[in-house]
């Protein structure tokens, strides 16, 4: 709390020169959208302020006041212990929301928590729902009718998400940068496919450890997202060197590749995009064959990996 004292005290001083001359000024005397909400309580940890509330009236109607204004609402600094009838009720007043962040309350957050947030927040950019599996296809697809400047989506293994939401989102939110429907496993090639036709501004995505994703959608994805730069294939069994060559062909933006656990995947098409300095999760053979050299019989350093 000593930062908050110092940053109370500066604020004063710079901002509000009579209650600086006024040793008996308040804290709560200060104007409190111009100065607290602005500059004081935005230092001040999630967990702390939901604390505040319980010191008086006025400090409960101050930081209602703050969390009405908040763009970013992040309950990984408070976690589960945030009451699940609580939710609601802290951001009841707030629609200006840009970043929402529940992932921290997947053992017990529901639409029924959920919606009316999303419902009264339409600037939301960046939505974190990963591991919520106590949601349903309504909060996504009311996602995608509410949030239509939507850029960052995270749905890592919510298995609820099916091809109906997914082609919702799709249709109303085509300006999504990101996107993580990593073991989202109910996902076919046909909704990934429709996801890249009408979503082409993407720069990263993830459709790891899913089965049924095949060379048709990773191909939809490099023809159709020009912009790529990240793409998780992680576990996706049925990948082939096929796709992995569509996309080095199609996509000159790309960084990143993850390819582990993609059995049928090799350095054939690998060795294209590792000359283009994309980062690959996996070693080439030789570097592999090296590193377990080295662990079982250890002179493999001595070895020229220039070679």
């Amino acid at each position: 709390m000593s930062n908050i004292n110092s940053q109370i005290t500066h604020t004063r001083k710079t901002m509000d020169p009579e209650a600086a001359k006024n040793p008996r000024c308040q804290l709560l005397d200060l104007p409190w959208e111009d100065i607290l909400v602005t500059h004081v309580f935005c230092h001040l940890p999630l967990r702390q302020l939901l604390t505040l509330q319980r010191v008086s009236r006025q400090f409960r109607s101050l930081v209602q006041v703050y969390l009405a204004n908040c763009r970013t609402f992040d309950l990984s600094q408070v976690g589960s212990k945030v009451p699940k009838e609580s939710f609601c009720s802290i951001l009841s007043d707030n629609k200006v929301l840009q970043n929402l962040s529940v992932q921290t309350c997947s053992d017990w957050i529901t639409d029924r928590e959920l919606l009316p947030v999303i419902g009264q927040n339409p600037h939301l950019q960046r939505v974190d729902m990963r591991s919520c599996c106590g949601l349903s296809r309504h909060s996504l697809v009311a996602v995608s009718l509410s949030c239509l400047k939507l850029q960052h989506l995270v749905l890592a293994h919510c298995e609820w998400v099916d091809s109906l939401s997914l082609r919702s989102l799709a249709d109303h939110c085509g300006d999504l940068r990101s996107v993580d429907l990593t073991a989202c496993r109910q996902l076919k090639d046909e909704a990934i496919g429709y996801l890249a036709r009408r979503c082409r501004s993407l720069r990263s995505l993830s459709v790891a450890v899913n089965a049924n994703v095949t060379d048709e959608s990773v191909e939809e994805v490099a023809k159709n997202c020009r912009e790529l730069e990240e793409l998780d294939l992680t576990g996706c069994l049925r990948v082939r060197n096929e796709a992995i060559r569509t996309v080095a062909e199609y996509c000159p933006k790309l960084r990143s590749l993850k390819v582990n656990h993609c059995h049928n995947v090799t350095e054939s098409s690998l060795g294209l995009l590792r000359k283009r300095d994309v980062e690959i999760d996996v070693e080439p053979p030789l570097q592999r064959a090296l590193v377990l050299l080295q662990d079982v019989v250890g002179f493999a350093p001595f070895i020229n990996l220039q070679i």
